[in-house]
Formats: structure tokens, C-alpha cells, sequence
């Protein structure tokens, strides 16, 4: 039988530090049900004991503020892990342990690490777990995640605790006399009515009342709207109370007395200083450099340019090996398979579809390994510390900073989780003005667009042409803000306060994960989604065909083409099998007849039903340098924007005839006629702001609470999109680009 053990505790404890450590490569990542927030679980055996290890989403609290708070108290409560470890930052430990009194007070069974003990000490910190260990009544294991320190020990307590079936009873805090007061009426009412109690402790519920908890609130609605209602009446009663006399309310003041519960417990010589503990730490001496007003952002650009020429660079031979890959794949492919429509599916429709995506495995990689770095070591959190300022310009949030990081602002992210992210923001307004402005960001989605459009037309500046199109992600999201903050989301900013981690080296195992996780989505992504969507638009530009007059015209002209020479000729093309050396007059022939073949396959593709609706979004996307190939792409690319590449490649596989011709897409486009570094830096600003992907607005519209502003996003960035598109192109054209 499995022991189920979950790993909670504040963002940057090193929670996940831990799990890594611990599951290794037995682990696996999902989401959970309804949400996309990351669900993560895996394995760890130790003396025969098999336990089942979930890591819960990093959080301050167990207060439904966000999703993330949400999911780990839904876990706690519907799941019931037989045992609970917090992982606490030594370092910092009376904001870590605002959580573990909250888990103590929901009766969980308990076990806390006390984890980063190594800064603790640096920073003169001394911590006597013992005498935490009986205050709190739990056990507390020093644990170094980094290491693997104390693993050993902390699991070995959690299967102590597991093992225990005398169930805990839980914490009670006092809160004052006006609080107490109230908790103990509506606990009354919670107990004799049996509302809420066969999920949670009766005061615990009445906690959540008070802190007006909106799930709590809605759950009890529902059970029953009688008790419910009444307990809503003694909230507003002390709340008005608490207004009158203390200019405050309960929230605020449940919050305080916490803080003063930890603050009484640690001050019983729980925790030490030694002499130089007031001494500037190595991370605010970094901070001094690396956030100044006027250094730090000549840094944080110096950072990019480096993970862009680290990425391209290094990327570039891995990639050209998986281009010749799927390149003899192709050919052996077609030479075993007879031409016609399996042939076609295949190899156009999914080795140069689904393969094209897959080439640039490589390139994501790196990319997402660089964006682990940086994570891991604390520099994003710097990041969105000084770019605070300049989002009070465009009346955001210093919050709305790792949202867009988080969709791909420094490219590789994803838009879904990126928009899920605003929920920390508690002002409506800069909420939705984020939400709708994020999709804008370097997804890992648009990143094989642009690495494509990169290697076929500026290819010897990969580096400075990826920062450009990161600083035009950036500047058209702010300016877009600024545009709905002023007309149609008017309305103050919220201050902005956030917590700066220390900085830390991060471990080669702990980079190695998060940056498979993220490849690994990536690759079922490619192998699944983008697959379906390949072979669906396949379908679409292969039928329905060329009709019969048409295929009759070009055999004709085939047929004229041969009479016009020798039938000796004639068979020495025929034998041609791209080994022997053609005669002049066999060579002229040939490549009349490719020609001919050519001009067939462009015109079927043409005919074809995504054909024909490239060909009429041709009149107007023409102004933007978009041919009707690109259409089609761009239209599929709704519905995930990796299929823009799997369909190039697919279009121009369905409109090539020669087997000599290199499958590269990039070399194809840029050797196509209507190609040029114009027409895909047009194309590079129309995929930076067109629509978002369909998942994207499904989760815009589900944040919002309306499918207007899901349709907004749609019609709006489109528009915005092709017009600078135009802009760009046409401009470019007058000054002769």
C-alpha cells in the first residue's frame, strides 16, 4: 500500500528543489482537473516503503486568493494526504511559518523542513529545531533541498506520522475578544447543523467566514442558505464593529495576531542572531549592482543577448542533424511507398509537417535550459522588480511582470499558464488589461516561427534579430496596455510589493528537470496536436483536386513537350535516376517536364479548399506580403502557432516536384520567389501580435468571465497585428528593404 505525502510551502523555500531530489526521474507532470495549473507527482522508495509524493503549488497561504491556493487546499481537503511536509526557508522563517500555523489550524498531519539552513547560517541565523518541535508539536528535520541533506530523515518522519491513526487535533489561535467571540457563535451554529463539518474542522470554517474566502462562501451557499446567510450576518456584524472601532476588519486583524502568535513562539528562543546578522548579504550586494536604476537594465539586455547567441549557436548543428534527418526520412519514405495520396499523406503531411516542428527540439532546449537558469538562480524575480517601474507607466502592475515572463517574455513560455497568472492581481482592471496584453509575448509556440524566418533570412544575426523581436514583444504589450488603460479599462494602479529570493547556484539536476519537463511538453505537443492539425490541413490543401480538363491540359503539355525531342532523349530522361550525367538536349527536357510538374502541383494546391481560401485572403493580406501559402499557415496557426512551420512545410512540399531539392524549409523559403528579409520581418511582426492560439482565448475568456473579451483578443490583436504588418512592409518597399 502507498503512503501519499505532499510537499507544500511558500514560492522560492526550495519545495521543488526537494521534490526533484527526492522522485528524480520518477516523476511525472500534468495538470489538475479544470485548471492548468502544473501538477506534479512521483516516487520515492526508502526501506521497502513506496510513498506517492505530490508537489503542491507554491503558496503564502491557504486563503483562496489564487488558483494556486485553491488547488493545494482543494488537494488537502478532498485528497487527505496521509501526511503534510512543509518546507520552510530557515532564512526566512517567521513569514514561512504564516502557512505552517494555517496547516496546524486545519488539523493536517504535520511534518516541517527546515530547509536552506546553509543561507540561514551565512546570514548569522541560528534556529533550535528542538524547541520549535515541541512548540509547534510536530517534527522539524533540517533539510539542505540543494544537497539532498536530510531527505532521508524527513521522509522517514513523514512515515512515522503516516503510520500514527490517532488524528490531530487542530491549532487554536486567539484572535481577540471580538473575533474569539464570533468564532465561537458561528462555531456553535457550524457544529449543530453539521454545516461544512464532514470536510472541514467547524472553526476553521468559521475562519474562512470571516475572511470572507469566496469558495468557502459559495460551498456553504449551496449546502445550506439558511446557515450560511447567518454566518454572513455575524461577519458583517463584526466587521462593522471592527470599522467603528478600529478603523480595520477581520481579515486583517486574523492576519496580525498570526504574525504575533509566530512572533511570541520564535522569540522563546527559537531563533539566534550572532553578532554580524545586520551585515549586508551576498544577494543585496549582487542587488546593488544588478537592480540599479541605470545598470540593470544594460545587464538584464546583456543576459538576453547572451541565452539568444547561446541558443542559436549552439542549437545550429543539432538542428541541421534532425533537418537531414527527417530529409532522408522523406526520401526513404517516398522510394518504398508508391506515389499517390498515402505517399503524399506521409511524407508531406507528416514528416514534413509534424517533423518540421520537431526539428527545432534543439533550439527549444537550450532555450528553455537558459530560462532555467535564470529562474533557478533568482535573476527573473530581479527582472520583474525593475521593470515595475516602467509598467506604472503603462498603468500595470509589477505582478503583470511575471505574468508576461511567464507567457514568453523572454521567449519560450506559454500564453495559458501566463494569463492564469494575472489572478494574482487583485485590481479587476490591471487584471484583465494583462490578460488581454500577454499573448503578445515570445511563446514557445512562435519561437520555431521565428527561428525559421531567422536561419532563412538573418541568418548571421540570430542573437540581435531575437532581442528586436523580444523588445517588439515588450514595447507593443506596454503600448497596447497604456491604449486599454486609458479608453475602455480605465482606473488607478494597485501598489506593488514583492519579495526578492537570495540568490542561488542552481543544481544540474534541478536544471535538467525543469527543462525536459518543458521540452517533453513540447515534443507531445508536436507528436499530438500539431500532429492532428497537420494531417487535417493536409487534407484540406490536397483535395479536392485538380479536375479532369485541367490534368488533361498538363499531360499535353507533357506529351508536346516530349514529341518536340528525339525519342532517344525521351528514354534517357525516363532512366534518369539523379546518378548519370544527362546529355544537354535530355537536361532541357527534364527540366521542362519539372517545370510542367511544378506548375501542376502549385495549381492543384491552389484548387485545393485551403488553396482557395489562402487565394482570397490574398487581396487584402498582400499588403502585408502574405502569399496564399502563408494564408493557409496563418490561418491554421489559430489554433496553435507551431502550426504556421508544420504547414509551410507541408504547402511547399505539396508544391515541389524536383527529389533533388533540399527539404530544409528555410532554404525553400529562401530561394522562393516573393521571399525576402522584408516580407519575413513582416511576417515575424504579424505572428508577435496576431490572435492567440485557441486554448489561449478559452482561458482569456474563462479569467474575464465574458467571451467578449475573448472575441476582443481575437478581433483586436488580428487587426492590430496586420496593420503594423502592412505598415512594415509597405514602408519597407518605399525605402527600397
Amino acid at each position: 500500500m502507498e503512503t501519499t505525502v505532499a510537499l507544500a510551502g511558500n514560492p522560492n523555500s526550495g519545495k521543488t528543489c526537494l521534490f526533484n531530489e527526492l522522485t528524480g526521474a520518477r516523476q511525472h507532470v500534468g495538470n489538475y482537473p479544470g485548471v492548468t495549473v502544473e501538477k506534479k507527482e512521483g516516487k520515492y522508495s526508502r526501506n521497502g516503503h513506496t510513498i506517492h509524493i505530490v508537489d503542491l503549488p507554491g503558496t503564502y497561504s491557504l486563503t483562496a486568493y489564487s488558483v494556486e491556493e485553491v488547488v493545494a487546499r482543494d488537494f488537502l481537503v478532498n485528497e487527505r494526504p496521509a501526511v503534510v511536509i512543509d518546507v520552510v526557508d530557515a532564512s526566512n522563517l517567521e513569514r514561512n511559518l504564516y502557512l505552517t500555523v494555517q496547516f496546524l489550524e486545519m488539523g493536517v498531519p504535520l511534518a516541517v523542513a527546515l530547509n536552506m539552513g546553509d543561507v540561514a547560517k551565512k546570514r548569522g541565523i541560528e534556529i533550535d529545531r528542538e524547541k520549535l518541535s515541541i512548540l509547534f508539536g510536530v517534527p522539524v528535520i533540517p533539510t539542505i533541498a540543494r544537497s539532498g541533506k536530510g531527505k532521508e530523515e524527513i521522509m522517514d518522519a513523514a512515515v512515522r506520522i503516516a503510520r500514527e491513526e490517532k488524528p490531530r487535533t487542530p491549532l487554536i489561535v486567539s484572535y481577540g475578544d471580538d473575533i474569539d467571540g464570533a468564532l465561537l457563535e458561528m462555531e456553535e451554529s457550524i457544529i449543530t447543523n453539521g454545516f461544512l463539518t464532514e470536510t472541514y474542522p467547524a472553526r476553521w470554517i468559521a475562519l474562512k467566514y470571516l475572511e470572507m474566502d469566496e469558495q468557502i462562501l459559495s460551498k456553504g451557499q449551496k449546502q445550506n442558505p439558511d446557515v450560511s446567510a447567518k454566518l454572513e450576518d455575524l461577519t458583517r456584524r463584526v466587521s462593522d464593529h471592527l470599522q467603528k472601532t478600529l478603523n480595520t476588519y477581520p481579515e486583517a486583524i486574523i492576519a496580525d495576531h498570526r504574525f504575533g502568535y509566530i512572533n511570541a513562539l520564535v522569540r522563546q528562543g527559537v531563533i539566534k542572531f550572532r553578532d554580524h546578522h545586520d551585515r549586508l548579504y551576498a544577494s543585496d550586494k549582487i542587488d546593488k549592482v544588478v537592480t540599479n536604476r541605470f545598470l540593470g537594465p544594460i545587464i538584464m539586455v546583456g543576459v538576453l543577448m547572451g541565452l539568444y547567441h547561446f541558443t542559436f549557436t549552439y542549437s545550429a548543428v543539432p538542428v541541421g542533424w534532425l533537418e537531414s534527418f527527417f530529409g532522408w526520412l522523406g526520401d526513404a519514405v517516398s522510394t518504398h511507398i508508391p506515389a499517390g495520396l498515402l505517399q503524399s499523406l506521409v511524407v508531406s503531411g507528416i514528416i514534413d509537417g509534424a517533423g518540421g516542428v520537431l526539428g527545432f527540439v534543439p533550439l527549444i532546449m537550450l532555450m528553455f535550459l537558459g530560462i532555467a537558469l535564470l529562474e533557478d538562480s533568482g535573476y527573473l524575480a530581479r527582472v520583474a522588480f525593475m521593470l515595475d517601474r516602467v509598467f506604472r507607466v503603462f498603468g500595470l502592475h509589477g505582478s503583470s511582470v511575471m505574468a508576461y515572463i511567464v507567457s514568453g517574455g523572454i521567449a519560450g513560455g506559454c500564453a495559458v499558464p501566463g494569463v492564469m497568472a494575472t489572478r494574482t492581481l487583485k485590481s479587476r482592471r490591471e487584471r484583465l488589461a494583462t490578460l488581454l496584453t500577454a499573448p503578445f509575448m515570445n511563446c514557445g509556440a512562435k519561437l520555431p516561427v521565428f527561428a525559421l524566418l531567422i536561419a532563412a533570412f538573418f541568418a548571421e544575426n540570430e542573437a540581435v534579430m531575437m532581442l528586436m523581436i523580444t523588445l517588439i514583444s515588450w514595447l507593443g504589450a506596454l503600448l497596447v496596455a497604456k491604449l486599454l488603460r486609458s479608453t475602455v479599462i480605465k482606473g488607478e494602479s494597485m501598489p506593488f510589493v514583492m519579495e526578492l529570493p537570495p540568490y542561488r547556484l542552481p543544481t544540474f539536476k534541478g536544471l535538467a528537470i525543469h527543462t525536459w519537463e518543458r521540452t517533453w511538453q513540447y515534443i507531445k505537443k508536436a507528436g499530438t496536436v500539431i500532429l492532428g492539425i497537420s494531417i487535417v490541413l493536409w487534407a484540406m490543401m490536397t483535395f479536392p483536386g485538380l479536375p479532369d480538363s485541367q490534368l488533361l491540359e498538363f499531360e499535353n503539355q507533357r506529351a508536346a513537350a516530349k514529341a518536340a525531342v528525339s525519342m532517344e532523349i525521351s528514354r534517357e530522361v525516363e532512366s534518369y535516376e539523379g546518378k548519370a550525367v544527362l546529355s544537354r538536349e535530355a537536361s532541357n527536357l527534364r527540366n521542362q517536364l519539372l517545370g510542367i510538374d511544378s506548375r501542376e502541383a502549385e495549381a492543384a494546391l491552389r484548387n485545393s479548399t485551403a488553396g482557395r481560401i489562402g487565394t482570397a485572403l490574398e487581396r487584402v493580406s498582400k499588403w502585408a506580403g502574405f502569399d496564399w501559402r502563408t494564408n493557409i499557415a496563418l490561418v491554421g496557426g489559430l489554433a496553435a502557432k507551431e502550426v504556421v512551420v508544420s504547414t509551410l512545410g507541408t504547402a511547399y512540399s505539396l508544391g515541389t516536384v524536383d527529389p533533388e531539392e533540399s527539404r530544409a524549409l528555410s532554404e525553400i523559403l529562401s530561394k522562393t520567389p516573393g521571399w525576402s528579409p522584408l516580407a519575413a520581418l513582416s511576417l515575424i511582426i504579424f505572428t508577435i501580435f496576431y490572435a492567440p492560439c485557441f486554448v489561449t482565448v478559452v482561458m482569456i475568456v474563462r479569467e474575464s468571465g465574458s467571451w467578449k473579451w475573448g472575441m476582443f483578443s481575437i478581433a483586436f490583436n488580428t487587426l492590430a497585428a496586420f496593420i503594423l504588418a502592412a505598415a512594415v512592409y509597405q514602408v519597407g518597399l518605399v525605402i527600397g528593404l
